[in-house]
């Protein structure tokens, strides 16, 4: 099992998250973030850092967004690993 990024994150792409990850399992897509679920180990340390709220384990996705584990393990594989803070590409207005 492993967590995952969600569609809130969509668009958005804060890193608060990435840098408290233990692991480096985040990766950068053009447009959101990405955990491998191979390398991810379960902490929860990126969940209270997402101000968007799009960070679930697996088990606990939201239905509508189900797709973001088969998502996250695809675009993990081709994606480069982002272990710094960035700028995000919005402020939420969430």
């Amino acid at each position: 099992m492993a967590f995952v990024v969600t569609e809130p994150c969509f668009d958005c792409k804060y890193t608060d998250c990435v840098v408290v990850c233990p692991c480096d399992c985040f990766h950068e897509g053009e447009r959101m973030l990405f955990i491998d679920p191979a390398h991810c180990i379960d902490c929860e340390a990126c969940v209270p850092e997402c101000p968007v709220e799009a960070i679930f384990h697996e088990s606990n996705v939201p239905e509508e967004w189900k797709e973001f584990v088969a998502l996250n393990e695809e675009m993990a594989s081709v994606s480069p690993s982002i272990t710094e803070r960035k700028q995000p590409l919005a402020t939420p207005n969430r």
